[in-house]
């Protein structure tokens, strides 16, 4: 199993950045690719990133040239990043980091992300 906790979540103004850490742990050398998800109210989860274990990336069309996943495998624990810049209003959501192990999927408890206008 894998427990997944994240933290950066907050209010900002548009255009300016936030960055949202995803610390692992568990069965963390088991997990083959983890990413990030948003939720706003009233929408479906989307996927917003995703990164695998070989350090392939994938981004939604939204976010492109805009935020960034990053990856780091430490000796005993495996953290995930997302730099987020020229935030939108429209990327206001719920934002949960996930990790794939295994062939299922685990969460994390999500952190909100407001942005201003």
């Amino acid at each position: 199993q894998v427990q997944l906790v994240e933290s950066g979540g907050g209010l900002v103004q548009a255009g300016r950045s936030l960055r949202l850490p995803c610390a692992a742990s568990g069965s963390i050398f088991s997990i083959s690719a983890m990413g990030w998800y948003r939720q706003a109210p009233g929408k479906q989860r989307e996927l917003v990133a995703w990164i695998t274990s070989g350090g392939n990336t994938y981004y939604a069309e939204f976010v492109k040239g805009r935020f960034t996943i990053s990856r780091n495998n430490a000796k005993n624990t495996v953290s995930v990043s997302l730099q987020m810049n020229s935030l939108k209003p429209e990327d206001t959501a719920v934002y949960y980091c996930n990790a794939l192990l295994s062939g299922r999927f685990y969460w994390g408890q999500g952190t909100q992300v407001t942005v201003s206008s």
